[in-house]
């Protein structure tokens, strides 16, 4: 096991933000970097130390982009047999290079349990009075983190603010058609319970997560962005939750939603900057210990450390097939 000690060296080498000119043209997201070769119809994704909650980029997670890249392949090949990925070449831990799709712009959320934080999230709506979400009709007297009868599909638009939806508003839309979206669906709950029963097998509950699918140059849907990571995925530790459960307490998590709580538990209001709490280095390492225990549990395969602190430099040598000279440089 990886002790914080071990760790602290880390925090010092974190990768904020990546700088590549002759990658291509960069975006940066609120984890990756995302440089974009269109005439090569490929992407290169460049996973950072970023680590971001409520719209907010917080601080950096020694080694979270490491984890995130290396969980994310894991997974894929562990469904690729259900529908086909996005991915090409994983010529870093911290890179992925994926082909080019046009992206359904519906992030497509697959909840098992009645949790969460966030205004879209299933508990704070169920809380409020919602019983008909996003099409999925839910009983009365439910209460926090207590499972669903069965799995259910919650998406969410993928504009700024995300907005709830259900599948006919979907069609009407344009978003996507109802044959793409009842294919989606399929697929989704497929990934999902998949993903499940793995984790069942390394003692933890999938509780819900995020898929993103796009359409590739053939029309087929093709599983896109990151696959059941710690940022895009729940988990809770299956030894534990019934017991917490049963007494009202918050089930020991191994994912984003311990920093969510946390920030929450300082007091946090999005609203007033001065309620937002100071990210010191002890909360950091633990995080990086998070993440790390997750990649772990999951995989069964020991983290590797990189040996070398200087990341950026690695990366940009295991990238150097893939630098393509810039648009109006001679």
């Amino acid at each position: 096991m990886i002790t914080p000690q071990a760790l602290r060296p880390f925090l010092a080498t974190a990768l904020e933000k990546t700088d590549f000119p002759a990658l291509g043209e960069r975006y940066q997201g609120k984890v990756r970097d995302v440089y974009r070769q269109p005439e090569e119809k490929r992407t290169i994704l460049i996973a950072t130390d970023r680590q971001s909650a409520f719209d907010i980029n917080w601080c950096t997670i020694p080694l979270k982009g490491q984890v995130l890249s290396q969980v994310a392949a894991w997974w894929f090949d562990q469904v690729n047999d259900i529908m086909p990925t996005h991915v090409l070449d994983l010529p870093d831990p911290n890179v992925t290079v994926v082909k080019d799709l046009r992206i359904i712009q519906v992030e497509i959320v697959v909840r098992a349990y009645l949790t969460g934080s966030t205004k879209t999230s299933a508990w704070v709506n169920y809380s409020s009075g919602v019983r008909n979400f996003c099409g999925n009709k839910l009983p009365e007297g439910m209460v926090k983190n207590q499972p669903f009868k069965d799995i259910i599909l919650t998406p969410t638009t993928k504009s700024k603010d995300d907005e709830l939806i259900d599948p006919k508003g979907i069609v009407a839309q344009g978003l996507a058609t109802k044959k793409q979206w009842d294919e989606i669906t399929e697929k989704a709950f497929a990934v999902f319970r998949r993903g499940q029963k793995i984790a069942r097998e390394h003692g933890l509950i999938l509780v819900d997560t995020k898929y993103e699918m796009g359409v590739d140059e053939h029309g087929t849907i093709t599983l896109a962005d990151e696959v059941h990571t710690p940022d895009s995925s729940r988990y809770w530790v299956a030894e534990t939750y019934e017991e917490r459960f049963e007494r009202g307490e918050e089930p020991e998590s191994l994912d984003k939603e311990f920093f969510r709580l946390w920030v929450r538990s300082q007091g946090f209001e999005y609203e007033d900057e001065s309620t937002w709490p100071k990210i010191t280095d002890d909360v950091r390492v633990m995080l990086a210990s998070r993440y790390i225990e997750l990649y772990e549990r999951m995989t069964g395969k020991t983290f590797t450390l990189p040996s070398g602190s200087d990341v950026a430099a690695r990366i940009g040598k295991n990238l150097q097939r893939y630098m393509v000279v810039p648009h109006g440089v001679a």
